[in-house]
């Protein structure tokens, strides 16, 4: 079995890696961050205040999260273009200190890497997840770059952004998530550490399959 853990801050291109690694090895994907995005998009939608705890409890208590392809589906809604935005980038870092929000998460994932060879893509999976993962990776980028990169998309995407404000949001949810008292981010010991600034997509690719194709002969 072959588990690939990718962890980083968000913009350093997990997701956009983890699939084209995925594909060049026939894995499964798996994108945590999503997942944290699909209930933080429940609990903006159901007005909840993302520090009641039981509250969300109730709330992760009825929730399904599936994934068909490379599409995410909150109680069997495809919810995959409506969790990328900033909005919710922040409801997701807000909500994913909650315990009750984690362990719905950290169960799903930690079932699906032990039945099957995949890439896995998060925060914390290296370091809490799959800790016995084969191969694992810690993907970084300045903070003006990982800014870039997400104003790129949407405009791409048609939206409208600000890139001082994206990056201010993005450097906000950096100090939550290393701050955190609950599976904060940070690298595992055992974790190759890869700042992407500067290397096109091709490259960091290229990189992680010489790790995967290493451990792999081992």
């Amino acid at each position: 079995m072959l588990r690939v853990a990718i962890d980083g801050p968000g913009g350093a291109g997990k997701s956009t890696i983890a699939k084209l690694i995925a594909d060049m090895f026939s894995l499964d994907y798996v994108d945590t961050g999503a997942m944290y995005r699909a209930i933080a998009l429940k609990v903006s939608r159901a007005g909840l205040d993302a520090d009641d705890e039981e509250a969300l409890k109730q709330l992760t208590s009825s929730t399904k999260l599936d994934f068909d392809g490379s599409r995410i589906l909150l109680d069997g809604e495809d919810v995959s273009d409506l969790i990328r935005t900033p909005e919710v980038s922040m409801w997701a870092s807000k909500v994913s200190q909650r315990a009750c929000v984690r362990k719905l998460v950290s169960d799903l994932s930690s079932h699906m890497a032990q039945t099957k060879s995949l890439v896995m893509d998060g925060r914390d999976i290296g370091t809490n997840v799959i800790k016995d993962a084969e191969v694992k990776v810690f993907l970084s980028a300045s903070s003006i770059v990982r800014a870039k990169r997400r104003y790129d998309q949407l405009i791409q995407a048609g939206k409208e952004a600000d890139l001082d404000s994206i990056r201010e949001q993005i450097e906000e949810r950096d100090e939550q998530d290393i701050n955190r008292d609950l599976n904060p981010l940070t690298q595992a010991e055992d974790a190759v550490y890869l700042d992407t600034s500067d290397m096109t997509i091709d490259e960091v690719v290229e990189f992680i399959s010489d790790l995967i194709n290493d451990a792999e002969v081992k």
